[in-house]
């Protein structure tokens, strides 16, 4: 069996956000990366996975070189190698078909990512993946188990959870609580700067989105605190100055 992981290299969320050249660039200075949230999930059940079965466990970045520390770090979770294809990941659409190309070519029977990204938040790239591959692709998932070429999954659905049967290959969004998030040893953090990181240049330069700019959230407002008799100040303030009634 051989198994696909797709990992985003992204910003801490306890990183402070500042944006460049008329907020058209996003500035990494001081800026901590990580392996994505969600990514990280579909990585530690890939690596319980393979532990199982006797498979082997690929990950691969869309990414520059600034993102190989990210990629050595799944490689010390428990990848067996990697490919960073060297392009900017600006696009859902543009990634999608890099992660394709290369899922296809390596003949993956399972190809995990994250539900989303942690930057953009689009949520769309496992989606796309599948479409291209003409492969089912399923989120956001929850629990995967396989038993020979079938697998059964639980995903979350709008007022409760969905039970699903898919014969691989397939690809999946994953989030908590598939699995939980693995800490490199130090076996595994020296055996990852061994492990082969393979760079690749990116195929075709298809996008469905040009970035214009980036804004900041407004800033929040002042707290107002009403007395917990007064119900008809908070209706009027709720009404008349929120808006939301």
């Amino acid at each position: 069996m051989k198994i696909l992981v797709c990992i985003t290299h992204v910003p801490d969320t306890t990183s402070r956000i500042s944006f460049t050249d008329n907020d058209t660039k996003f500035d990494t200075n001081g800026v901590q990366f990580i392996i994505g949230p969600y990514d990280d999930y579909a990585l530690a059940r890939a690596v319980e996975l393979k532990e199982a079965n006797g498979a082997t466990l690929t990950v691969l970045n869309v990414g520059l070189a600034d993102a190989e520390p990210t990629i050595r770090k799944a490689l010390a979770i428990g990848a067996d190698d990697a490919i960073r294809v060297n392009a900017e990941p600006s696009d859902s659409l543009f990634v999608a078909n890099q992660i394709a190309h290369y899922a296809k070519e390596g003949g993956y029977d399972l190809i995990l990512m994250g539900r989303e990204s942690i930057d953009f938040n689009g949520g769309v790239v496992h989606g796309m993946v599948g479409e291209i591959l003409g492969l089912p692709s399923i989120s956001p998932v929850m629990t995967l188990e396989l038993d020979g070429n079938t697998a059964q999954l639980s995903r979350e659905i709008e007022g409760g959870k969905e039970q699903i049967e898919v014969d691989l290959p397939f690809v999946a969004g994953c989030q908590e609580p598939i699995a939980e998030w693995k800490i490199p040893n130090m076996r595994g953090i020296m055996t990852a700067r061994t492990k082969p990181l393979n760079v690749v240049e990116p195929v075709g330069d298809e996008t469905g989105a040009t970035l214009v700019n980036f804004e900041m959230p407004p800033a929040k407002g002042a707290v107002k605190m009403i007395d917990a008799d007064n119900v008809g100040e908070l209706v009027d303030l709720l009404k008349n100055e929120a808006k939301v009634l």
